[in-house]
């Protein structure tokens, strides 16, 4: 565990903070000094420790079976919830190591987690800056004093995990490029709710999400500490099936394939043996990350990054004259209830890829899009104190960048793009758009294809399209 806070001993690691949490609430997401590690082990919490180094910036992709209709899947049947990822992992490392990048490969009760780092005063950081994008709500934000000891996030740190995040995206648009499915389950970059198949909606998702929130707030689980995750979502799977359960526990994946690893994690001597000769080290992987910084440099994922960040959101006070302005009636019905009533829809992926979609059939700028999107986050709409802890233009920024840009690159078909799908989520009501629902996608497709993505002047945005 030490070795993966990075160091010793709790006086050295280099990990700013800890979070602790039970298995019978909500996780929890305060802030802990590195030095309480101990006696939260010894209350049997789980225990995750910060993205957030003082050394280095941490790469993370996290790699999970999500069914939206049978939560408990991946539980109740764990070999084939690993055995469909199975396949989606071992394209990913043969991806990585293409670029001599060999993570720690760790697994968990729903997936897996390939992490590595690149320390700050590398080459590769240096590169990782020169091409991270670090928007300014996010700068402000990092700028105030944080938890647990009332830091700033350094400038420099924030733009190599914006780098790190950046090149991730890459990487997983290979990937998806590849293996668009495995035995009929989707793959989607985030957990994207599909159209439910045979075994109910169920996805592999390419999880890049912790790259879309500020770094002081994301966090990953300690190999070798309890994984409480069934249990703070007792209400989703239910008293009987979270009764049922081992405790489970986070491992790395050492000289095992995934059946040996899910037996292992539910067996505590297994894990107290296993921790012997199961190094946890993130390992320090800075020359393959340059490799592959460039390579994403020179991709057309780079490219349509650098030609999203030309534009800029619209100012907080011209929203009144702008976003606010948006036209709804040539909309779909699904889509205007989305901006009337975004909580909490927006808040899922699957709502905001709709929005996107919609909004690039229009031929809006995907930059405006989000600041569209961030004008909803930063309005009352009954977010609570939500957005105070996360950061709405970063949030609207992530997700729009991420669904924009596999239109862009053609590697969404927008194949469901169609009432056949969005009818399963809501906010559809019922009501037929079908008719509508096709002509934005088939404008979408001729933007594409005539590369007219985005041809709307600015002072045109907020009018209808008469010609969609």
């Amino acid at each position: 565990m030490l070795e993966f806070l990075g160091g010793q001993s709790l006086d050295t690691v280099s990990c700013v903070y800890l979070t602790a949490s039970g298995s019978t609430s909500a996780a929890s997401f305060e802030a802990l000094p590195p030095a309480e590690l101990w006696s939260h082990l010894e209350q049997g919490s789980e225990v995750n420790r910060s993205l957030w180094d003082r050394g280095s910036v941490i790469a993370h992709l996290d790699i999970e079976y999500v069914n939206f209709d049978f939560p408990a899947e991946p539980y109740l049947d764990p070999d084939r919830a690993f055995a469909v990822q199975a396949p989606v992992v071992r394209a990913l490392q043969t991806i990585l190591l293409e670029y001599g990048i060999q993570p720690l490969h760790l697994l968990s009760g729903r997936g897996h987690h390939l992490v590595w780092r690149v320390p700050c005063d590398t080459q590769a950081m240096e590169h990782l800056t020169e091409v991270g994008v670090v928007g300014e709500t996010l700068k402000s934000c990092n700028a105030a004093p944080h938890p647990p000891l009332g830091e700033p996030v350094p400038p420099r740190v924030a733009a190599g995990f914006a780098g790190v995040g950046q090149a991730l995206e890459f990487v997983a648009h290979r990937a998806l490029a590849e293996m668009p499915a495995v035995d009929g389950v989707p793959i989607e970059l985030t957990a994207v709710q599909t159209a439910p198949a045979n075994r109910g909606c169920e996805v592999i998702s390419l999880d890049l999400s912790e790259y879309g929130d500020p770094l002081h707030t994301r966090m990953i689980r300690i190999p070798y500490s309890a994984y409480h995750k069934p249990g703070q979502e007792r209400g989703k799977l239910g008293e009987h099936l979270v009764a049922e359960l081992p405790t489970i526990f986070m491992i790395p994946l050492f000289e095992m394939d995934h059946r040996q690893g899910t037996a292992v994690m539910r067996d505590p001597e297994c894990v107290a043996k296993l921790a012997e000769v199961a190094s946890a080290a993130i390992p320090d992987c800075s020359d393959g990350m340059d490799l592959l910084t460039a390579a994403y440099a020179e991709s057309d994922v780079g490219a349509f990054h650098r030609w999203f960040y030309l534009q800029q959101h619209e100012p907080a006070w011209r929203w009144p004259q702008t976003y606010d302005r948006t036209p709804l009636g040539p909309l779909p019905p699904c889509t205007r209830e989305m901006l009337q009533r975004p909580n909490d829809v927006l808040l899922t992926p699957a709502g905001i890829r709709h929005i996107v979609r919609v909004f690039l059939a229009l031929g809006w700028h995907p930059r405006h899009i989000a600041g569209l999107i961030r004008s909803k986050f930063e309005r009352d709409h009954g977010w609570g104190a939500y957005f105070y802890h996360y950061d709405a233009g970063t949030r609207a920024d992530f997700y729009v960048r991420l669904f924009a840009g596999l239109i862009a690159t053609g590697r969404d078909p927008l194949d469901d793009f169609c009432c056949q799908t969005e009818h399963l989520r809501p906010p559809c009501n019922g009501t037929t758009c079908l008719e509508i629902l096709e002509r934005h996608r088939q404008s979408l497709l001729a933007r594409r294809n005539h590369e007219r993505l985005a041809c709307r002047p600015i002072h045109g945005l907020f009018l209808p399209d008469e010609h969609l």
